[in-house]
Formats: structure tokens, sequence, C-alpha cells
């Protein structure tokens, strides 16, 4: 477990990221035309009724109150009129407010929905080899926190654009009203443009910042549950605790940084339109004193000045917003633009009898984990997926691997040899940087998708269980009667432990198989295999946990029960290597040798050692049982 790579603040927006912000804000719009079009539409009644509220207190004042003020008496009449002229502008507003809200609400939940969906396909497009480059808390954070990012700006935005028609509603209103006093207001506006701007240049780096330590949050919380057993049996649960306490109190220091400097601008932009209605009311009683104006027009144009204030602050939410969706959507397009989706072809596999299997000169490198370059860079959009260091770990170096129809086939190699490498090739769980893999002599770059699952099964060392019944995590979906699952689980060897559960195939397995021994487990995953009745099945040290005379009654009943079926395994043990019909030995990424036992014993001094190795383990492992019985 490493430390994670603490934040730095992000640089002040530049043009650029506002041209990149705009083109993301396009891209939503058009993803979303007629919703967001209602929002729009919603977006302008408010800031027509808004502007309008204003003439309306001026109409009232001048029809209704002033004349009850002279004449001293209230009139039936006047307090319908004002009922009425109020009542109708609140009702346009309320109408505008609940259609921008809600379609503005709308337009960016499908956006969301839509990008996860988009992300979450692209991960299971994606093969194996992009995965390895690309932590899992990362792709998390990709499929949550960054599409959250790219489309939270969807929510002010309408109002910002009702802003705009407001501005030029009250901007005509108060000339036509009196030019003198609206050459106060044009004056107010570009204030509080002003501080806007500012506002929203210190607080982006700021927002842009507890973003990044939201993701990174995340990273260290899926870290530490994926590796809970080992934290727990470590014993090093307060070193994990420090660990994600730190990261959180940054997130913490940086949200308090948030809202200091919220606190901080927000009674300057308050203040600013406050500021303009009393230059106005102090002009304003100056020209009614004179004649020049009526107290209808001054209170009108005093109105407008006081709820423009908060309407205008939308305008600042936006430019603020930008460099964080600009960040969130490039991530997010940096998955969906990924290269490495493998191609595919239209030829089709056979589906009765055992695979013939080959792998010609095949060549496979690792790419080295891909690191994020986002924190510190000059540039965010340009930082936001950059792989550091473009070397990649080679793994296998033209290999050719047969592997007869019907036939048992023994991977037999030490640790980082290349044996899991090449089983991933075989099934095509990834391609190889050069060489051809086929089956039954057909390059498997040319078969339709999902051809190859259909015809061939991997059972692999590290399984994995859903938390659903015994059932469910043997058949995955498939309709299969219960009599074939129970067939499985015999073959597997798993049929009593099962049956002794509560509910035998409706018993629980718990999270990732908690309620479960590890060799249990992979008897499960071995038996979610057979019921496919697969013609290639591949076990990469599938029995690693089971026991040694189960694991020699499993392959046994394999053998027994294999007809049309072929058997690639990764063997590390000697019963499981004497039952296979052909031995290849693989050593620093190459085929070494390859033959029977006996064969491979005698010519192959490598071979040889590890095998011997094998043998006196496994020895030595029978000396402490029986030691043990005799206790």
């Amino acid at each position: 477990m490493t430390s994670a790579t603490r934040p730095v603040e992000r640089p002040r927006p530049t043009p650029a990221i506002l041209r990149q912000g705009l083109r993301v804000i396009w891209i939503g719009i058009r993803q979303q035309k007629k919703i967001f079009a209602v929002a729009v539409v919603g977006s302008a009644l408010w800031a027509l009724a808004t502007v309008a509220t204003a003439w309306a207190i001026g109409y009232v004042t001048e029809h209704a109150v002033s004349p009850a003020v002279e004449s001293g008496n209230v009139t039936s009449r006047g307090l319908w009129l004002i009922f009425l002229v109020l009542f109708g502008v609140l009702l346009v507003n309320m109408t505008g407010v609940v259609l921008r809200r809600v379609a503005a609400s709308i337009a960016g939940f499908n956006l969301q929905a839509l990008y996860r969906q988009r992300v979450t396909r692209q991960y299971l497009r994606l093969p194996l080899s992009w995965h390895h480059s690309h932590p899992s808390g990362q792709l998390l954070s990709n499929a949550h926190a960054d599409i959250e990012a790219a489309w939270q700006i969807f929510n002010p935005l309408p109002m910002a654009i009702g802003v705009i028609v407001m501005l030029v509603i009250a901007g005509t209103q108060m000339v036509l009203v009196d030019p003198f006093l609206a050459l106060i207001g044009f004056l107010v506006f570009p204030g509080l443009f002003a501080a806007n701007l500012v506002f929203q240049r210190v607080m982006s780096p700021r927002i842009t910042k507890a973003q990044q330590l939201r993701a990174e949050v995340a990273e260290v919380a899926h870290e530490s549950f994926e590796a809970g057993m080992l934290v727990k049996a470590m014993g090093r649960e307060q070193e994990e605790t420090n660990r994600f306490g730190g990261v959180t109190n940054d997130l913490r220091d940086s949200l308090i940084n948030v809202g200091r400097t919220r606190g901080m601008f927000e009674p300057v932009i308050e203040a600013i339109p406050v500021l303009g209605t009393l230059a106005v009311l102090a002009v304003g009683t100056a020209r009614v004193a004179s004649g020049d104006l009526s107290a209808a027009d001054v209170v009108e144009i005093a109105y407008l000045f006081s709820i423009l204030a908060f309407p205008v602050r939308a305008l600042g939410w936006v430019l603020a917003e930008i460099p964080r969706s600009v960040v969130g959507f490039r991530r997010v397009d940096s998955v969906l633009q990924a290269k490495g989706s493998m191609d595919y072809g239209e030829g089709t596999l056979p589906r009765e009898g055992a695979a013939h299997s080959r792998s010609e000169g095949v060549s496979y490198a690792y790419a080295e984990p891909a690191e994020r370059a986002v924190l510190g860079a000059e540039d965010p959009l340009e930082a936001a997926t950059l792989p550091v260091g473009p070397q990649r770990a080679m793994a296998i170096r033209d290999v050719t691997l047969d592997v007869p129809a019907g036939r048992t086939v023994a991977l037999v190699g030490p640790t980082g040899s290349g044996k899991s490498t090449l089983t991933s090739l075989v099934l095509r769980l990834m391609d190889p940087d050069s060489g051809s893999v086929t089956m039954d002599s057909i390059d498997l770059r040319g078969v339709r998708k999902g051809e190859v699952p259909e015809v061939g099964t991997l059972v692999a060392q590290q399984t994995f269980m859903f938390d659903d019944p015994v059932r469910d995590n043997v058949t995955l979906g498939a309709d299969l009667s219960d009599e074939v699952v129970w067939e499985a689980l015999r073959t597997a060897r798993a049929d009593g432990f099962v049956s002794a559960m509560p509910g035998a195939l409706d018993a629980m397995i718990g999270e990732r198989g908690g309620n479960l021994s590890g060799g249990q487990r992979q008897r499960i995953a071995l038996a979610r295999a057979i019921v496919r009745k697969p013609r290639l099945l591949v076990l990469d040290d599938a029995t690693s946990a089971v026991d040694p005379s189960i694991e020699q009654a499993i392959l046994g009943g394999l053998r027994e029960t294999g007809d049309g079926m072929t058997v690639l395994v990764v063997a590390y043990r000697m019963a499981t290597i004497q039952l296979a019909d052909h031995i290849v030995y693989v050593e620093q990424g190459q085929v070494m040798d390859q033959g029977t036992h006996q064969e491979l014993v005698t010519r192959c001094e490598g071979y040889g050692d590890l095998v011997n190795a094998y043998a006196r383990e496994a020895a030595e492992r029978a000396a402490v049982a029986a030691d043990e019985e005799t206790v």
C-alpha cells in the first residue's frame, strides 16, 4: 500500500479552459436538446417575471398605493388591482422556476446516467491489457465522481442563461424609465461581473482540488476495503485508519478553504447591488423632489437593483464550475476514447467436440501502471489522463503452444514465467503484441464477439464469488436445471459440502464467498466452468487451495467425463503434472522444453529442479500431517 499523492492547487482558469468548458456545455446541450430547451424557456419566463415584478411594483404604486395615500382611503378596486397584478407576475415566476429547475435537473441527471452507462460498457469492451495499467479505484472515480463533476454545470446553466435575458430586459426597462438612473445601473453591473470573475478565479482551483481529493478518498477507501483480510491478518488497522484519515483530513481542509473563500467574497458581492440601490434612492429622491421623476419610477429602478443581486451570481457559479467540468469530462472522455478495444470479425467457432488451441509465435508485454499527471500540471486538460513512463515489461516472448484436441496439457514453470499470461491469450482475454492465437485453425481475432466464451472457459486461482445463492454462482444467470448444476458440483467434488449447507443450492455464499473456505470457493468456481460444458477448459492453478487427494479426484473426474473437452492446466503439484498427457515447461517468458514428465525430468535441468522441489514440499507437508495425527 503506497501513500497517496497529495494534490496541489490548480492554476486559475485560462481562456483555453473557458473555450473547452463551452465545448463541454455544447456537447451536453446537443445530447439533451429538448429537455434543455424546456429549461431555457422556464429560465426566460423566470427572468421576464423577475423583471416584471419591478414593473408591477411601480405600476401598483402609481395606480393604487399613491392614490390611496393621497386620498387617505383604500378602495376594494385598489386592493384587487394590487392582488391581480402581483399574483399574475408571481404565477409566471413560479412556472418559470419549476420548469427551469426540474428540466435542468433532468438534463443533468440524464447526462450522468448516459455517461455512466457508456463508461461501464467501455470498461467491459476494453481488454485486460488496458485494465492492468489502470487501478480500480481510479476507474470507480471515472464512473462516478468525474462524471458528476463533468455535468454538474447543468444545474446553474439555465439560470445563467435566464440572467442574461434578465439583464437585457432590466437594462432596457431602466433606460426607458430614466436614462440617468440607468447609468448608475450600468456602472454597478460591471462591478458585479468583475467581482464574480475574481470570485470564480479564486474559487476554481480550490473547488478543483476538492474534487480531486474526493476521488483520492474513494481510491484509498476502495483499496482498504479490498485489502480487508490482509489488513486484519497483519494487524495494520491503525496504519490504514491513519492513511484514510490523512486523505479525509486533506479533503476536510480543502472544503473548509472553499467555505472560507466563499464567506469572504459573498458579502462583497451582496454589498455591490445594495450600494447601487442606495445610490439610486439618493439620486432618485433628488430627482423626485425636482419633479423630473415620479416616486413609482424610483421604486421600480431601486427594486430592479435589489432583485438582480442574487441572479447575477449564477453567472459566477457557471464560470466557477467550468474548470471542474472540463477536468471531469476529459477524464471520462479519455476512457471512452481509450485505444485497446478488441477487434472482432464475423467468424464462428464449432460448438461440438474438443477444441484444438494453438498459439503461434506470440509475444506480450505488460504496460507499466498508468500514473496520472493531473496534479500540479500547467494545463489540467492536457494532464487529465497522460500516463507517465510508457515502459512495458515483457511477459512472454515468441512462444508457440499447441494444445491438441481432447488432450490435457500442463504448463509448468517458476513464478513469473508467463504461464498466466499464456492462459489469458489462449482464451483471448487480451491479444498478443505479435503472433497469432487460433482455435480449430480459426484465428480468434476474426470471430464474432462472445464466440470464445461460448466454447472456452477459464478458472483462475483467485476466484470471485457473488453475494448470491450457490445456484446463481454456478449458473451465472443461465437457464440450467438443478440436475445439471448438481452434476457439475459432483464433478468438481463440491456436492458434499454444498448439500450440507442450510438450503443447499439456495444457501447464500456471502460477499466474495466469505462463508466458504478457499478450497470450497475454488471447487464452486470449477463447477461454474464445467456446467457450461466447454470445449476448452483452462485451469490457472485453479485447485491450489484444494487438498491434494481431492484435487486428484477432480482432475481424474475431468478425464473420465471430459469427452469433447480439451484441458490446459497451470500445474504446481506432482499429482496434477502426472495426470497431464503433455507438459510444457516455460521459464522467463519462453518455452524451454516440452514432452512427457519422464522425458523432461531426464533432459531438462530446470524442470527437474522445479518438480523435485514440489515433491519435497509435498513430502514435508505429508510428514507434518502424519505427525499431527500421531499426536
